[in-house]
């Protein structure tokens, strides 16, 4: 960046304005001129503009488990902008020495103690850290059951977090995608 280029008041309306059009950071950084991406970013951050929704050409296509496409879309109490966040595909883990033995199916959900869940400041090193709930919200918790030696959850949530690459293909293929 040059070292007579600052934000004036002309160009964060500009930005503002290209970014309420949809414009993309990196345009946007690119029309102002001495100014990065990542600038852009904070400068937006720090304005607190709203987040936009990509258009459709950029939004990743999801396809739903049927158990997941069952649930009721859960409604935000205040109206805020949809943000679309672009995921990348969980990484490869190697697999633990002994098979995770099998407690419950993954269909169906565990049962957890509402004695166990716990809270960030309650968690501890053998405790599961699986998240339970909206992090902004007071309820919170953390499953809390006994973890699996050498791993971050307990049996149940290991087997949701830690699927064979073969179990993943084969989802991945029966949603259409290769």
């Amino acid at each position: 960046m040059e070292a007579g280029l600052s934000w004036t008041e002309e160009r964060v309306a500009l930005l503002r304005r290209l970014w309420e059009d949809g414009q993309s950071a990196s345009k946007i950084a690119a029309q102002l001129g001495g100014v990065t991406r990542n600038a852009v970013i904070g400068k937006v951050h720090r304005l607190g503009l709203a987040g936009r929704v990509k258009s459709g050409e950029d939004t990743p296509i999801v396809a739903l488990k049927p158990a997941e496409a069952e649930k009721p879309a859960i409604v935000a109490a205040a109206p805020e902008p949809a943000v679309v966040v672009s995921h990348r595909p969980a990484p490869e883990f190697p697999q633990a020495a002994a098979p995770v033995p099998v407690a419950a199916s993954a269909s169906e959900p565990a049962a957890i103690a509402v004695s166990q869940r716990v809270t960030i400041m309650d968690l501890r090193e053998s405790m599961c850290r699986w998240p339970l709930g909206d992090p902004t919200t007071p309820e919170f918790r953390f499953c809390g059951a006994r973890s699996i030696t050498g791993l971050p959850y307990c049996t149940h949530h290991a087997e949701i977090a830690y699927q064979p690459a073969t179990e993943r293909k084969r989802d991945r293929r029966a949603a259409g995608f290769r």
